[in-house]
Parts: C-alpha cells; sequence; structure tokens
C-alpha cells in the first residue's frame, strides 16, 4: 500500500484514542461558539430542544458531576451501590448568570481537570473491565462508560452545529432538501 496507512470500519475502544477526542472538545466547541453573535448559541427552537449553550452547560456538568466520579465509583466500589442518578437539567444550575465566554472558560477548565484525574488513575486493559451499577443500564463496564463519554461529546458537538443550522431553517428556499439537518428530529437531552 506504499506506506499508506489502512484503517478499518469499525475499531475497538482504545483510551487514548479516547482521550484524543476528550482533550480536543473544548477547542472544537470555542471554535464553534466562541465570539460568535448570540443569536447562533441563545435562540431557542420551536420545540424547546436545547440550545448551544445549553449543550455547553450539559458537557460541563457531565464533566463534574458525571464521567469521572463514576469512574471512581466503578474502581473504588464496584457494583456495591449503583451510581448516583445524573440529572439532565442540571444544566441550568450550571449555566445560571454566566456568559458563554464564562462557560467556555470553565469548559476548559473542568475538561482539562477531568483529563489529568482521568490520567491519574493510570488504567489498564483489566481496570476498564471492572463494573459498576448504572441506575437505569444495570451492569456497565469503565470501558463502556468511556467509550460513551467520548460518543456523547462527539454526538453534542453535532448537535451544536444543527440548533445552529435551525437558525436559517426557513431562510435556505429550495435548498431545505438538500439539508436534512433542518428537518431531523430536534433532540433535547443527551
Amino acid at each position: 500500500m506504499n506506506g499508506a496507512l489502512t484503517v478499518t470500519a469499525l475499531m475497538t475502544f482504545d483510551l487514548d484514542s479516547a482521550r484524543e477526542v476528550l482533550a480536543r472538545t473544548p477547542a472544537t466547541v470555542r471554535a464553534l461558539v466562541g465570539n460568535i453573535s448570540p443569536g447562533w448559541t441563545q435562540a431557542f427552537s420551536r420545540d424547546g430542544s436545547w440550545r448551544a449553550f445549553d449543550v455547553l452547560g450539559h458537557l460541563i456538568q457531565g464533566d463534574i458531576e458525571d464521567w469521572v466520579p463514576r469512574a471512581r465509583v466503578i474502581l473504588e466500589r464496584g457494583e456495591s451501590e449503583p451510581f448516583e442518578a445524573f440529572d439532565r437539567s442540571g444544566f441550568e444550575r450550571t449555566t445560571a448568570g454566566k456568559t458563554l465566554s464564562q462557560l467556555l472558560d470553565t469548559f476548559d477548565e473542568v475538561r482539562a481537570r477531568c483529563l489529568q484525574e482521568l490520567d491519574g488513575l493510570n488504567l489498564d486493559e483489566a481496570m476498564l473491565d471492572k463494573t459498576g451499577i448504572h441506575p437505569e443500564f444495570g451492569r456497565v463496564t469503565l470501558r463502556q462508560m468511556l467509550a460513551t463519554w467520548t460518543t456523547h461529546d462527539l454526538a453534542h458537538i453535532g448537535q451544536i452545529a444543527d440548533s445552529m443550522a435551525r437558525r436559517y431553517r426557513d431562510d435556505v428556499g429550495p435548498w431545505r432538501r438538500y439539508l436534512p439537518v433542518l428537518d431531523r428530529p430536534e433532540e433535547d437531552s443527551g
């Protein structure tokens, strides 16, 4: 193949690869919404789905209350007690009285701290297979949860872009038929 890298269609979870995405998410979100007029991030949709501003608050809340804290529960207590339930509307506490710029800075700080804590766990393959109890799903592995954290970031980056695209839903005219993002069902949770 003349030195070309071949990539399989599906890859199994790899912590280093996941960390690459997790480390880039704050900069990616900042590139999408930083220093942009509020109409792109604050406008409410017709059905009340999350704005880009809300998604950012949700990402911060997840970092503070969900991913690393639950990883610690798995490693320290295993299946002896279920995780605390995650309040999907808790982002409202995170965003209350904050500007978008403040939230972007907070996300940078919180994510850097989470990744430092994750690195400090010195996870190996055996640790990634340890299990905990999710309040809705039951038994889950640390590997599954970290894969979910990574996928969750990517899904919400897409949700931010979708919410921004919908701003011009009625303005694109006949091109709308080539822009399925404008007519996909809007999501309101993560």
